[in-house]
């Protein structure tokens, strides 16, 4: 049997234990029988009481849903489990996104647990949740100080089930009883399905209980387990009101480390790799402010910028450049803005700089013109689209006119503006991105829906066809925008938009 073969055929216990030992070869921990009675001895086994999530009063309402989307179904929401980063050491740990929705946990908790929902055997219409985890472990326990990737001495203290019932409004159980209660009352009545390609140990627990208890395997799983991911994804396409709250709270605190990027812009200028002093000044205050990024920031000097994930940042910045970041703090409840503005290092625009970035402005305020319920998401786009083909032919640059460009046929303009102007933000930064062509692209604005409006312009350096002057300038601007009953509301506002204003707003923060 070759290892891989054998690695294959550990259960998931064995391949956690193996995990939990790394390093066992360098180890010096003590284990003597003295040192075990000692070190569980002496310790405040007091635990106060939690406090109830603020979410906690908001997904109920989310998992009743579920189980009328998709009913007689037992639905298995792992939050996913650790990855390695090198070695011994592992990535930080960020939950799954529906797993966090329908539980209403963020931050980094909890590994390996798992979420259950069902229609209440009452009223098929109403949820039952159940939350399986790994709770603390005992002072007496080997866990408690040896093990580097659970224990409370390496890693601080997991709740009590207590605890976590408390936080979560829930039934919470040991993780031990996951299989059991998967396994129950399976068949005929009651189907099982899970969140695809999140927990392969989690995902082939559900495989073997569907074989054994006589449900289809096969093309007929992957169905439901797909259906189970649309039906999460579509369920955030409208927001409520605790998740427009925490919106609010990531693009202001995205909006914030924008600010301190400015007042260290000269320091970024002064760099050889300025452009990661950019990085760095807002992941700094992503952690202070929030749970982290919520995605790699770009940030883009120069030509970099016609890049549209340059995330590598290790380009120089020049006080004659553009610098287009494009970033968003998560906060702990997983929420994340997304925002970009593209500023002059300088302070001014160039005549040329300003003449692009009035360009993709005009735009973006043509996207929010547009944009009210009812209109169709496709539409924000064509809205830009309207306003940039008829500028790139008054600039020459097209082989027709913009109408011909416009045309499906033609769309000549989209070599210098070839992403969306729009997409679905929340917990993801690319939100619900699982929802079908109906409900996203093709569906009309309903209040609650929360997204970008992104125009840009990108005209690389060793593009041929743009007059050299335009060469190695990229231009973006997006902001965060919440549907209202009448119209939208742009979220991220507070950061200036047009030209005058930016340049107003960089010379106040850099004094």
């Amino acid at each position: 049997m070759t290892t891989t073969d054998a690695t294959a055929e550990k259960s998931t216990d064995e391949l956690a234990k193996d995990l939990s030992s790394r390093g066992d070869t360098r180890s010096q921990r003590p284990n003597s029988e003295a040192f075990r009675e000692f070190i569980a001895s002496g310790w405040d086994e007091t635990v106060p009481d939690a406090d109830r999530l603020e979410a906690a009063d908001f997904t109920p309402a989310r998992r009743d849903a579920l189980v009328r989307r998709i009913p007689a179904t037992r639905m298995v929401l792992p939050a996913g489990v650790l990855k390695v980063r090198s070695n011994d050491t592992d990535y930080p740990f960020r939950p799954d996104t529906a797993f966090a929705y329908y539980a209403g946990l963020g931050t980094d908790e909890e590994p390996d647990s798992v979420l259950v929902v069902e229609p209440s055997a009452e009223d098929p219409a109403r949820a039952q949740a159940t939350y399986f985890f790994r709770p603390r472990a005992g002072f007496d326990t080997s866990e408690f100080y040896a093990d580097s990737r659970y224990g409370e001495m390496w890693v601080g203290r997991r709740p009590t089930l207590t605890e976590a019932e408390q936080r979560l409004g829930i039934e919470v159980r040991h993780i031990e009883e996951l299989r059991d209660h998967l396994a129950k009352d399976v068949g005929a009545q009651l189907s099982l399905a899970v969140m695809p390609s999140v927990d392969a140990g989690v995902e082939e627990m559900v495989t073997q209980i569907r074989e054994q208890n006589g449900l289809p395997t096969g093309d007929e799983a992957a169905a439901e387990n797909a259906a189970l991911k649309e039906a999460a994804s579509e369920a955030r396409l409208v927001k409520d009101e605790y998740e427009i709250r925490q919106m609010r709270r990531a693009v202001d605190a995205t909006i914030a480390g924008f600010e301190d990027v400015i007042r260290h812009l000269d320091r970024a200028v002064g760099h050889e790799r300025g452009e990661r002093v950019i990085e760095g000044v807002f992941a700094a205050n992503a952690r202070a402010e929030g749970n982290g990024v919520g995605y790699d920031t770009i940030a883009a000097a120069g030509d970099h910028a016609c890049t549209l994930h340059w995330i590598r940042n290790d380009g120089a910045v020049h006080a004659d450049e553009l610098v287009l970041i494009d970033a968003g703090v998560e906060v702990d409840s997983l929420y994340t803005a997304d925002v970009t503005r593209t500023l002059p290092v300088s302070g001014t625009f160039s005549p040329t700089q300003r003449k692009v970035y009035e360009a993709v402005l005009k735009a973006a305020d043509a996207s929010f013109a547009v944009a009210k319920p009812g209109v169709k998401f496709r539409d924000l786009h064509a809205a830009a689209m309207d306003v940039l083909a008829p500028i790139l032919e008054e600039w020459g640059l097209l082989p027709g006119t913009a109408a011909e460009s416009l045309a499906p046929e033609g769309q000549w303009h989209r070599r210098w503006m070839p992403h969306g102007t729009s997409h679905h933000l929340g917990m993801d930064v690319h939100d619900c991105a699982q929802a079908r062509r109906e409900m996203y692209l093709d569906a009309e604005l309903v209040p609650g829906m929360i997204f970008t409006i992104e125009p840009g312009l990108y005209f690389k350096e060793n593009d041929l066809l743009v007059p050299e002057e335009l060469r190695g300038i990229g231009v973006r601007i997006e902001d965060d925008v919440l549907v209202t009953e009448d119209g939208v509301e742009n979220l991220s506002a507070a950061a200036p938009r047009t030209a005058d204003d930016v340049e107003a707003w960089m010379a106040s923060l850099r004094r």
